[in-house]
């Protein structure tokens, strides 16, 4: 271990999405050894921590029925130049637990250094998800939450294609939306076309704006209410958009949506031109699971069911644990499984004793140890 790696030592893990800062997070922990640098920091300001990422909810906006808009201003070491259409981590303190979800930006990025040091999240209430409803109906302003760094490859292109197609489902328009107000924001123009589908006209977030973008010339707007229509199909995208095999497509719905789009532009030979975001975990589909997750450094244990991640199982008992975009996709959660063992929740493989695997996507399948 080299020296810098030992000097970071006490802030191993935590997300930051530049180098520096966890420099300076490090020395603010050596300093204030043997008390944690939070003692004197949060004194100061609840949103200065050496050890994380912070935020205070500043606005809950209600977008629709069962939806709203999230306004969070970051605290110390958040960095505003994150590309469009990447997603962020929350933590939510509930019942004395922290609970985590990745959602969206709908915020357009600050280059410049500009006044605007606030970001936007906006969340759809799920009849399963505990947190989404919370989110939504429970939380208000002046909460402090936990971040993760802003992550994903789901982004706004640049330069931007003379063609753009924009395909969305219900709460799959928020990545674009942040796509739609950074294009603002920057001035820029290309030729748009967006087709977004949702049950009933009361259910579009964000519809005013949608409509201010169409009257503007910014996009050409179709929408699909499917309970009057049906649902958005081949025949339909082929309708609305004739040329979509020749534009650059950026998608996002559930995956049964996501999976069915894939299969068009394969079909179509445009593959290539079709990128997607799956929003939805699909926890559960891959059979019943669960047991005791037993933490070796620390002895603890946490009883967990076949929807809760070795990660949030490791939050609840209080064992630290490495985390980044808590989506399976940055590797930064990889611990080694000692005994027993795991799931992965996105395809069902099954991982064994002496395996390295990321524990924000993983489930227990029966009783298993990890070395952390």
């Amino acid at each position: 271990m080299g020296w810098r790696e030992r000097f970071e030592d006490p802030v191993r893990g935590v997300a930051a999405r530049h180098p520096s800062v966890n420099v300076i997070r490090a020395a603010a922990a050596r300093i204030t050894t043997p008390l944690l640098p939070d003692d004197y920091l949060h004194l100061i300001n609840p949103l200065w921590s050496a050890r994380e990422l912070r935020g205070k909810v500043v606005q809950v906006r209600p977008e629709t029925a069962d939806s709203a808009t999230l306004v969070i201003k970051p605290g110390w070491g958040f960095s505003f130049d994150y590309q469009p259409g990447q997603y962020i981590g929350i933590g939510v303190l509930i019942e004395g637990r922290w609970t985590w979800r990745s959602y969206s930006l709908t915020s357009a990025p600050v280059h410049d250094g500009g006044a605007d040091k606030t970001i936007s999240i906006t969340v759809k209430a799920m009849p399963e998800g505990f947190l989404s409803e919370h989110l939504v109906t429970g939380l208000r302003p002046g909460t402090v939450v936990r971040l993760a760094a802003p992550q994903g490859e789901f982004v706004l292109p640049d330069p931007l294609p003379a063609k753009l197609l924009f395909i969305t489902a219900g709460s799959g328009i928020t990545p674009i939306m942040s796509m739609l107000r950074t294009m603002e924001r920057r001035r820029q123009h290309t030729d748009i076309v967006l087709i977004h589908s949702a049950p009933t006209a009361l259910d579009v977030m964000f519809a005013e704006e949608l409509e201010r973008f169409e009257s503007q010339g910014m996009i050409i707007l179709h929408r699909q209410f499917t309970r009057a229509a049906g649902k958005l199909d081949d025949a339909k995208i082929d309708e609305l958009c004739p040329d979509w095999a020749e534009r650059q497509t950026w998608a996002c719905g559930p995956p049964a949506f996501m999976n069915a789009l894939g299969r068009q532009w394969e079909q179509a030979g445009a593959a290539d031109h079709l990128h997607i975001e799956k929003f939805v975990l699909e926890r559960g589909a891959v059979g019943a699971a669960g047991g005791t997750v037993t933490f070796a450094a620390t002895d603890r244990t946490a009883e967990v069911d076949g929807a809760t991640t070795l990660l949030e199982a490791g939050e609840r008992v209080g064992v630290q644990m490495p985390f980044g975009c808590r989506m399976g996709i940055c590797q930064s959660c990889v611990v080694t499984l000692s005994k027993g063992a795991v799931r992965d929740l996105r395809n069902g493989a099954e991982h064994v004793e002496g395996e390295r695997v990321q524990t924000c996507i993983s489930i227990a399948a029966g009783d298993c140890t990890l070395d952390v």
